[in-house]
């Protein structure tokens, strides 16, 4: 079972598109989101210098470009993604190239929101000096402790011993005069403290920007910063997106829905390394590729064929699906076939040991048929009932 993954912000290098360059293809598909997103992507992914791409106005947008136009070097055909990738999910701004690789919206619609985003998100930053340092090692509730002694948030959980903290300048020198015991500490390269109450500004301009942007269920399953969930709705995959510029990204979760889901192999679009890197150690026994340059894709297209297996999502015009949020134990509501509900209708809810999420029937419809008994255990992003999407009077 395979599982695509995009990198977030700080996983940018100087120069990491210049071998991409060199092929026809990608170099006229960059011209292209350059000009949609008014920003010169060549110039910032080759020749521009770290301080240059350190910019989140510059850094989101060019690390977003890199991750849709390689996934098309990858799959030419983007239809035959959906017969091979079981998942997706991306790691904070990633969560756009995965959104947009699951077809929840363009590849034009990803260029402006990321565009406004970074721009949102830099003007949130430069109220205050503000900056993130990655917190490897060390004992997980000690750390925990620790940023909250000096006030820090645990911006990003990433699981496999590392946690993000992030805060004002301040803040994170007194962390680095203070470490928590046995752990070491790694600035990183962003202009902000990002998933934190600094960043609440931005989000409101993005919420606005939101609702004029037109979407479609994933394709795939796409798994969510927020708690690692699948979420089949695509409003909700937008309003995720928007929600979780001032919230922790939970990547620790996406992987431990990872292993619910039994995948064996994680490919990473380019620039690519970090959340390989933090597979290997979260994930033992998963096969990684690491897709860093052009040379790589017939390897990366042999990673795809040995690990690919469809999504149990479909395009059909004629139904929807419900599907399950989690792994867990599904109860179902007494909704016989032929019952119509409205948007937000509940039909369920899976449960695990530690927690229990009500599944509901998004767009509303007709009870068609279903798909799993009441008490069935379910995976993530298995499909639970089918409904037609007939409007239903309230």
């Amino acid at each position: 079972m395979l599982v695509i993954v995009a990198p977030g912000q700080g996983s940018q290098t100087p120069g990491f598109l210049t071998p991409w360059l060199e092929v026809p293809t990608f170099a006229n598909r960059i011209e292209w989101l350059s000009a949609v997103a008014g920003l010169d992507l060549k110039h910032y992914g080759t020749d521009a210098d770290a301080d240059a791409i350190r910019d989140t106005a510059i850094a989101q947008p060019l690390l977003v470009a890199a991750g849709l136009v390689a996934a098309l070097e990858l799959f030419p055909q983007p239809a035959d993604a959906f017969s091979t990738v079981a998942a997706v999910a991306g790691h904070s701004v990633g969560e756009i190239t995965a959104a947009a690789g699951a077809r929840v919206i363009t590849a034009e619609q990803a260029m402006v929101f990321v565009r406004e985003r970074g721009r949102a998100m830099a003007e949130a930053a430069s109220a205050t000096p503000t900056g993130m340092t990655a917190v490897l090692g060390g004992d997980a509730d000690d750390v925990l402790q620790v940023l909250e002694k000096h006030g820090l948030t645990p911006a990003n959980v990433n699981g496999a011993g590392q946690v993000v903290a992030a805060g004002t300048v301040e803040q994170l020198d007194a962390l680095k005069n203070d470490p928590p015991e046995g752990a070491r500490l790694r600035p990183l390269a962003v202009a902000g403290a990002f998933h934190t109450r600094h960043m609440a500004p931005a989000v409101s301009t993005l919420r606005s920007y939101s609702t004029a942007i037109s979407t479609h269920d994933p394709r795939t399953r796409l798994l969510s910063n927020r708690d690692g969930h699948v979420v089949h709705d695509g409003r909700e995959v937008l309003n995720r997106i928007v929600e979780q510029v001032s919230n922790p990204v939970r990547w620790d979760l996406c992987q431990a829905t990872m292993a619910d889901l039994g995948v064996t192999g994680v490919l990473e679009m380019p620039p690519a390394g970090t959340l390989t890197g933090l597979a290997r150690r979260a994930l033992p026994g998963v096969e990684t590729f690491a897709l860093k340059t052009p040379d790589q894709l017939d390897d990366a297209r042999a990673f795809v064929e040995r690990h690919g297996s469809p999504s149990p999502m479909t395009a059909s015009p004629t139904w929807r699906l419900a599907v399950a949020p989690m792994k867990g134990t599904f109860s179902a509501a007494s909704l016989p076939a032929g019952t119509q509900l409205n948007a937000g209708d509940i039909i369920g809810t899976v449960a695990t040991l530690r927690d229990s999420v009500e599944v509901t029937a998004t767009h509303g419809g007709t009870v068609l048929e279903w798909l799993v008994e009441d008490g069935d255990p379910v995976a993530p992003g298995q499909p639970l009932v089918r409904l037609h999407p007939e409007a239903v009077a309230s």
